[in-house]
């Protein structure tokens, strides 16, 4: 029972309000004095003083929670303290912070970032995560909370990060914040003398206001943390100088061992290829010796052979660059990511390059048997080639009676074909290629190898090397054979290319669209170029045997007259009247009947769908080019529709 303080008039209520205290009765108590004191009909001046009173009980509480939280987390670090005296390695040490840190201060995420030597950081463990982004992260240097947290050596927070533009903002951690739901962060800087390890982070998925208590036992914490991040630190460095010294005393046997074994290695390879072994099995025998993925590229940088997937971050500039390089010093050389490069050379010419994903740094020994495997993949492709020579009349008897005869359905000749694993009944281009200057001769000698590569078919005519090769994109087909051979030659390469052709049959006219891109790109002046029916626009229309009119319009405005059709829009015919009345909005509308500010939004729209450079003059011909022949055919299908009336009245 509480007091009763309707027999004590005058202060009686003031005494209430201690012996709750006194009690640690529950808030709701303390309410009830004032509304007890209000019905025994109390004057405003005892209402006011236990008003008061009410209001210094309420202090005094807060006070005592806050001491009892501070006394609690002076507890708990004290116990963290201790775990983080145990012996752990660096991985378990780092579990036990991120998992203090959220049971300390009630975070929903934690997570320690480290520096590397260059001062780039990253995320080494996470607690709390939802997704897989977190672990891992590129910290950078120089922005982000962390990176300004160990500036300042001092915490850095923020109630809402993805609302606060006071704070920098990194898009790594932006990223882990989207997909996480986080709101609430504050990072501290694990301090260690005059340096930092790294920083420390806790996270909420609520927008939350730090206190000063939760911010100082956070950083306590961060401090305890690097000191043992160091300890840990020292204690692997000097497990691994005790290994070493252990594995000095036997590296002499252990060098032997791996200079045997590198022997073996590379007798094995020379055998795989004295037996006729192809490319596949010679680089899958040079990834399971040097345990990693291994791709072997042309000099043009296409994979022709791979034993698995390279990293999907690897940065493909930085290997053509160092792909020049390892030519021009003849070693391997090492990229970030224990990815190498080794020339694949005969004599000075370039064959091509091996890229190795190893699984582990490679030893000398390793670097060595990688260059001994890439002068093995050049004698197999100086065999192939040399058997591609001997096949090369027959490849080229074989295409000249494609081209010559090309409604020939001999099923002896299709029956050759297939004999040399040459499938002419899927997608096949035509390239035609015309070197303009060097000796003809060379560049057969290349084409026969490629052909013999690509598994396609090649012959010389009217001084063009002719190449028929399995694919569906004819430009990049051109793109490819003149990337390769104006090096080979040390002069530009004109290559004319059409296709996809599909059977036998089709070859003969898929080379004579090839012939006239070619001649389109000689008479255009743009002799060293590449040309396909795709690339030259309308003209690839007007070159090409079949008139595909359907494809060219569909390729050209094909979004606008599909957005029309399922909205009920009028963008073509917007179109027209906007080509018709020399660019101008406003007579355009004028010609339409709407509001000039009706064309522009239309304009708008026509410009998501085709692109920003729908405008430009090369563009902008080639859609009136396919705005007239669209008109022109739906004039034709009228008058073919009105004489079949016509007929049908008569009839």
């Amino acid at each position: 029972m509480g007091p009763d303080i309707g027999s004590d008039p005058g202060g009686s209520g003031t005494l209430a309000v201690l012996e709750l205290l006194a009690e640690e009765a529950p808030q709701s108590r303390f309410e009830g004095l004032l509304s007890d004191r209000r019905r025994a009909g109390a004057g405003a001046a005892e209402i006011a003083e236990l008003t008061r009173a009410l209001e210094l009980a309420r202090a005094v509480q807060a006070s005592a929670g806050r001491r009892q939280q501070r006394e609690a987390a002076l507890t708990a670090l004290v116990d963290t303290a201790h775990d983080l005296t145990s012996p752990y390695d660096l991985d378990s040490l780092l579990r036990v912070i991120t998992r203090r840190a959220r049971r300390l201060l009630g975070f929903d995420m934690a997570w320690v970032s480290l520096d590397r030597p260059d001062g780039t950081g990253y995320v080494r463990t996470s607690e709390g995560e939802t997704t897989d982004l977190n672990v891992g992260l590129e910290a950078g240097a120089g922005h982000g909370l962390g990176s300004m947290a160990q500036a300042r050596r001092a915490p850095v927070w923020s109630a809402d990060y993805l609302n606060d533009d006071t704070v920098p903002h990194g898009p790594g951690l932006d990223a882990v914040v989207r997909a996480e739901g986080l709101h609430a962060i504050i990072a501290v800087p694990l301090r260690h003398g005059e340096t930092t390890l790294g920083a420390l982070y806790g996270a909420d998925r609520a927008v939350r206001r730090f206190t000063p208590d939760e911010i100082g036992l956070l950083f306590s914490l961060a401090d305890l943390a690097a000191v043992a991040i160091e300890k840990a630190r020292l204690l692997e460095q000097t497990r691994e100088e005790v290994t070493e010294l252990e594995w000095f005393g036997s590296r002499t046997n252990t060098t032997l061992t791996r200079v045997r074994y590198l022997w073996e290695c590379h007798a094995r390879m020379a055998g795989l290829v004295l037996d006729g072994a192809n490319m596949s099995a010679l680089a899958r025998a040079t990834a399971d010796a040097l345990d990693g993925v291994l791709q072997v590229r042309d000099p043009g940088g296409r994979p022709l052979v791979s034993t698995g997937e390279l990293p999907a971050d690897l940065d493909e500039e930085a290997v053509a660059k160092a792909a020049l390089a390892v030519h021009a010093d003849l070693l391997p050389v090492e990229l970030p990511g224990d990815v190498w490069l080794a020339p694949v050379l005969a004599g000075a010419e370039n064959l091509g390059v091996l890229v190795l994903h190893a699984s582990a740094p490679l030893t000398v020994e390793d670097v060595r048997l990688l260059q001994m495997a890439s002068q093995t993949v050049a004698s197999l492709i100086l065999i192939q080639r040399g058997m591609a020579a001997a096949e090369g009349p027959v490849h080229e008897e074989l295409l000249q009676e494609l081209l010559d005869r090309p409604n020939r359905s001999d099923r002896h000749l299709l029956e050759r074909v297939r004999r040399l694993g040459i499938e002419l009944d899927r997608p096949h281009v035509v390239v035609v290629a015309r070197p303009e200057g060097g000796e003809l001769g060379r560049a057969v000698a290349w084409a026969s190898s490629y052909a013999y590569r690509m598994n396609g078919l090649k012959g010389v005519r009217r001084g063009c090397i002719v190449l028929v090769l399995p694919g569906s994109d004819a430009s990049a087909a051109a793109r490819q054979v003149s990337a390769e051979l104006s090096p080979l030659l040390g002069h530009p390469v004109s290559t004319g290319a059409a296709g996809p052709s599909q059977g036998a049959p089709e070859v003969a006219r898929v080379y004579a669209e090839a012939v006239r891109c070619l001649d389109a790109l000689t008479a255009l002046d743009g002799a060293g170029g590449t040309a396909s029916l795709s690339e030259l626009g309308f003209l690839g229309l007007l070159l090409s045997t079949d008139h595909d009119v359907e494809a060219f319009i569909g390729s050209t405005i094909g979004p606008v007259l599909e957005y029309d059709e399922t909205r009920f829009t009028e963008l073509a015919r917007t179109l027209d009247a906007y080509f018709e009345s020399g660019g101008s909005p406003t007579h355009a509308a004028e010609a339409l009947h709407v509001h000039a500010n009706t064309v522009s939004r239309r304009l708008d729209r026509i410009a998501e769908l085709l692109g920003p450079l729908w405008q430009k003059p090369d563009r902008a011909l080639e859609i009136q080019m396919a705005l007239r022949l669209r008109k022109a055919r739906q004039v034709l299908q009228e008058r073919r529709a009105e004489a079949g009336q016509e007929v049908a009245g008569t009839a």
